[in-house]
């Protein structure tokens, strides 16, 4: 059995076009039936505006799986730390042996997240755009906007964060590293208004988008609502939008975006929505045109963690080899 360090790790695993490739992977055999997917089960901490998650699944003829256990504590910036923390742990799936331990303090979970957001985007938002804008300043705010260069070419990055220093910090941090002009935007709203594609990165619980901000042509991608607690768009959302896709129905409508719509029956059939693996896959399409407001609730699913993980252990494993020869 292995056990892999974070800094390894980082090492052989980074937000680029193979962990995009391999998310998108996960979401077709998820649509093609070939996936085993338990619910979620989370562990809310509320005095310390933390929560555990355990996720995992199995991918039918694969020779390992991941159970991934991750944290998010919220408060963990006053104190100096990121927010994520966890682990995951690949077991083989003929002997059920454990074969490696990935001490990645929630890096992984960073990294798949953000691919599946430039999935969404890839399938979801118009080929040519110039504003890009994200609300949210961490590290997920961080990864999105770098995975969404890898599927959409952009000039501009409008950027919300309710602490000022940290919208100042992002700004000067993703203009070096990606080489695009960032603007600070005073609102939300302004974000939206002045963007194209939109991600939602925030932990809130109250909505920060608004339905009458919505403009022909927009893409947004919520990723924030991954509890019955949290919400980042305006239910009234999805009423005004051409097409609303997730990553699992079940999923959405326990913990997401959707969640809420569906609380206030604004939405009563899902059959119009549209998992994100049925476009990968083929099966349905995705945006039509650059007139569509299409939204993606993604909510984060254990195949995504199953591929990430199956990925890393691959690389670092290799590494191992050719070092040993």
């Amino acid at each position: 059995m292995n056990l892999f360090k974070e800094e390894e790790i980082r090492k052989y695993v980074a937000v680029n076009e193979k962990a995009i490739e391999i998310v998108e992977e996960g979401f077709m055999a998820l649509a093609n039936g070939k996936v085993t997917l338990p619910p979620i089960m989370r562990i809310d901490i509320p005095e310390n505006n933390g929560e555990i998650d355990v996720k995992t699944a199995y991918i039918k003829g694969l020779d390992t799986f991941a159970i991934k256990i991750s944290s998010g504590f919220f408060n963990n910036s006053s104190l100096g730390l990121p927010s994520l923390s966890g682990m995951m742990i690949l077991f083989n799936t003929t002997t059920g042996k454990t074969e490696s331990i990935l001490l990645d303090n929630g890096y992984l979970t960073d990294v798949r997240t953000a691919a599946a957001g430039a999935v969404s985007a890839k399938y979801l938002a118009k080929d040519n755009i110039q504003h890009v804008g994200v609300i949210g300043t961490g590290t997920q705010a961080r990864y999105q906007i770098e995975a969404l260069s890898k599927v959409r070419e952009f000039d501009t990055i409008h950027i919300f964060g309710r602490n000022e220093e940290a919208a100042k910090k992002y700004a000067v941090e993703m203009e070096a590293k990606l080489g695009k002009k960032v603007i600070i935007a005073k609102s939300p709203e302004q974000v939206v208004k002045e963007s194209e594609i939109v991600v939602t990165t925030t932990p809130s619980t109250t909505p920060l988008i608004q339905a009458e901000w919505l403009h022909p042509g927009l893409h947004i991608t919520a990723i924030g609502s991954d509890a019955e607690h949290k919400q980042e768009l305006d239910e009234k959302i999805f009423s005004q939008v051409d097409m609303i896709v997730c990553d699992v129905k079940s999923q959405v409508f326990r913990l997401g975006e959707l969640h809420h719509a569906k609380k206030q029956n604004i939405i009563q059939d899902d059959s119009t929505i549209i998992e994100l693996g049925e476009i990968t896959a083929g099966f349905k399409k995705g945006r039509e045109n650059d007139g569509q407001i299409t939204v993606c609730d993604l909510t984060g699913t254990g195949v995504q963690d199953t591929v990430i993980a199956r990925f890393a252990y691959e690389q670092l494993h290799t590494k191992i080899k050719e070092f040993q020869l």
